[in-house]
């Protein structure tokens, strides 16, 4: 017996009983989901607004929304990227065909929008870069006006791009349903949610009925909240106009309530309605769906372990032995080290510490010192220094700690490095000092920009094995420096998506390693992507990870930030020395990236290369809206 094709029939009878009523239901707003790739979230919406019109090939004039970049910032550039008529989009900003727009200017769009298979969507075209995935793509390039999900669904092979591959790129829009065109609804406008947008602010925005925008989103009175770098709908009666575009005061960072309905009672009636089917409907598939997994259950194979790459788990560990057994290696190993790092008589490590004055003891082995009038911070260390000086050898990057120089004396190495003023992360975090929202952000995006740096730039790719609070040092401005690269390792040779490499030498910090390292020894970057979403965490809410479990019950990290993102328990969840001076549509956001950076399953989780740029974003948006606080403060 074979499962899929009796689903096939299935699902076809189910269609065409439920057809009817999908010509009169709504788009629901299905939030944060689409910013997965692909993780989480099986809503088929994920990937385009459902064709609903009453007919399979709809067509209509439909509207998104941009912000201008410094790349796509022109009537021409914009209209290009999109594939949007240039003259018609010059019309409906009131402007001319060569106009040249400042950054960040919201923009109105119109497109094509026709009904391809189940989905609404307006196509364009989009050449792969070299720095590009498809999560930067849809999150990034295209501001959410696509998703992951869509980009490799519409296209074939989407693992295999490479420089130059032409994609399809599926552009998020919508057709007005029967009952929308009923109540004089012309056109819908898919609009990218900002900071501080709500669906009241939006629907006056565009002077249009808050409860027919909740309607047309599938939100209710109760369940109004939406998120930045999403896609909400905006039934319009007439076309849109740059006025409309026009910055307004900003709004609080705690969403407006929409105000009452007078048409509460029939609105309530007909959403009722939609999920009485819609729940039938998905418990049946449901159903169809569970059957078909356990049919095929037992045939899957798991090859995430019979990709692995066996390595030895203590390479250079000889050479700290060798040094200690004769001056010849060592001597060697110094010249070598000296083409790039200063080496220090240990007469100036003695000078720059006061002697090793414990008043000049920052923490465990580590010593303020002053070089040539410099501040330094001198480490004290025995054993194998060779692979954490040969891997910053290889590091020039303002968020990774600079070694300066060295110096041996006696079977003890001092490095010497760049002095980070505020010290290390965790005393901020856990011991009562403050930070502010924006500085939290920042720091993160500092990490996550080192870790790609390693990741991606370095020769051969290296992974840290041991981010932790501790382990992120603060300059004097507040940004983070990646120090303590002790336990790091190459993974030359890795694709981060199909292999791993193996080690029985499990090492590293409790709570921060990710379960595939714990349980097998899977080495991979996803490790230091694991790492950091638990620094997120600690970031925002200034416990340790540890502590956050024991409060919980809950062995599972990912069972924490469910209960979370589910309950709205977010407020509670913050670090309480910010008293809610943050806003709270952005810290929602973070807590997506962090639930998708501790998924179980490490091809699952996203790339440092993918983080930064959201991350980016997330820190731009939380300036605008710390400069809207201060103002109005």
């Amino acid at each position: 017996m074979h499962c899929f094709p009796f689903t096939l029939i299935f699902l076809s009878t189910l269609f065409i009983f439920f057809t009817f009523p999908i010509t009169l239901a709504q788009q629901p707003y299905i939030g944060l989901a689409t910013n997965a790739c692909p993780r989480r979230g099986n809503s088929n919406s994920i990937r385009g607004y459902t064709c609903n019109g009453g007919s399979a090939n709809h067509t209509c004039q439909a509207y998104l929304t941009f912000r201008t970049q410094p790349i796509y910032n022109s009537v021409y550039t914009i209209s290009t990227l999109l594939s949007s008529d240039a003259r018609h989009l010059a019309e409906t900003m009131s402007v001319s065909q060569n106009t040249t727009f400042e950054t960040n200017k919201l923009v109105i769009v119109p497109v094509q929008c026709s009904c391809a298979g189940e989905y609404y969507q307006a196509n364009t075209s989009y050449a792969f870069q070299n720095t590009d995935t498809p999560f930067s793509i849809a999150n990034n390039t295209f501001e959410g006006l696509t998703t992951c999900q869509a980009l490799m669904h519409e296209n074939h092979n989407p693992g295999h791009l490479y420089l130059g591959r032409e994609l399809t790129v599926p552009l998020r829009c919508a057709c007005p349903t029967k009952n929308q065109t009923e109540k004089g609804i012309k056109y819908l406008l898919s609009y990218l949610v900002n900071w501080g947008d709500s669906v009241s602010v939006i629907s006056e925005k565009f002077g249009v009925s808050c409860n027919n925008t909740l309607e047309a989103n599938s939100l209710s009175l109760t369940k109004a909240k939406i998120y930045p770098f999403t896609t909400l709908l905006v039934p319009l009666h007439d076309k849109p106009s740059n006025s409309q575009t026009i910055l307004q005061s900003q709004p609080s960072s705690t969403s407006s309530s929409p105000p009452p309905s007078s048409s509460t009672h029939q609105s309530s009636n007909k959403t009722w309605l939609y999920v009485v089917v819609g729940g039938v409907f998905a418990l049946i598939v449901l159903t169809a769906v569970i059957f078909c997994i356990h049919y095929h259950k037992g045939r899957k194979k798991d090859d995430s372990l019979s990709q692995l790459t066996v390595s030895e788990s203590f390479e250079n560990q000889q050479l700290g032995k060798e040094m200690k057994k004769g001056d010849g290696k060592l001597s060697e190993f110094i010249h070598g080290i000296a083409q790039s790092f200063k080496v220090y008589s240990f007469e100036e490590i003695q000078r720059a510490t006061n002697n090793l004055n414990s008043s000049s003891l920052i923490k465990g082995s580590v010593y303020r010192g002053v070089m040539n009038g410099d501040l330094v911070a001198i480490k004290k260390t025995e054993g194998d220094v060779s692979k954490e000086i040969q891997i910053l050898n290889k590091v020039n990057h303002s968020n990774v700690i600079r070694l300066s120089g060295v110096s041996f004396n006696e079977g003890q190495w001092y490095l010497v490095y760049e002095y980070a003023a505020n010290g290390p992360l965790s005393e901020w975090i856990f011991f009562g000092k403050f930070l502010s929202w924006t500085q939290r952000i920042q720091i993160a995006l500092d990490v996550a920009i080192g870790l790609d740096y390693l990741h991606s730039f370095t020769s051969p790719p290296h992974i840290h094995k041991d981010l932790k609070s501790s382990n992120i040092l603060l300059d004097s401005d507040f940004r983070a420096k990646i120090a303590n690269l002790s336990l790091a390792r190459s993974v030359k040779g890795v694709d981060e998506d199909d292999q791993f490499l193996a080690t029985r030498n499990i090492v590293g910090t409790r709570g921060y390693m990710a379960p595939e390292y714990l349980e097998n020894g899977l080495v991979s970057t996803k490790l230091d992507v694991y790492a950091f979403g638990v620094l997120m965490l600690e970031i925002l809410t200034g416990k340790e990870v540890a502590a956050i479990l024991a409060e919980d019950n809950n062995k599972n990290l990912s069972g924490v930030l469910s209960a979370v993102l589910g309950e709205e328990r977010l407020k509670e969840f913050m670090d309480p020395s910010l008293q809610s001076n943050y806003p709270f549509e952005l810290a929602m956001f973070v807590f997506e990236i962090i639930v998708g950076c501790i998924e179980k399953d490490p091809a699952s989780r996203p790339s440092m290369q993918e983080i930064v740029p959201t991350l980016s974003r997330t820190m731009n948006s939380s300036l605008s809206w710390e400069m809207s606080v201060n103002i109005s403060g």
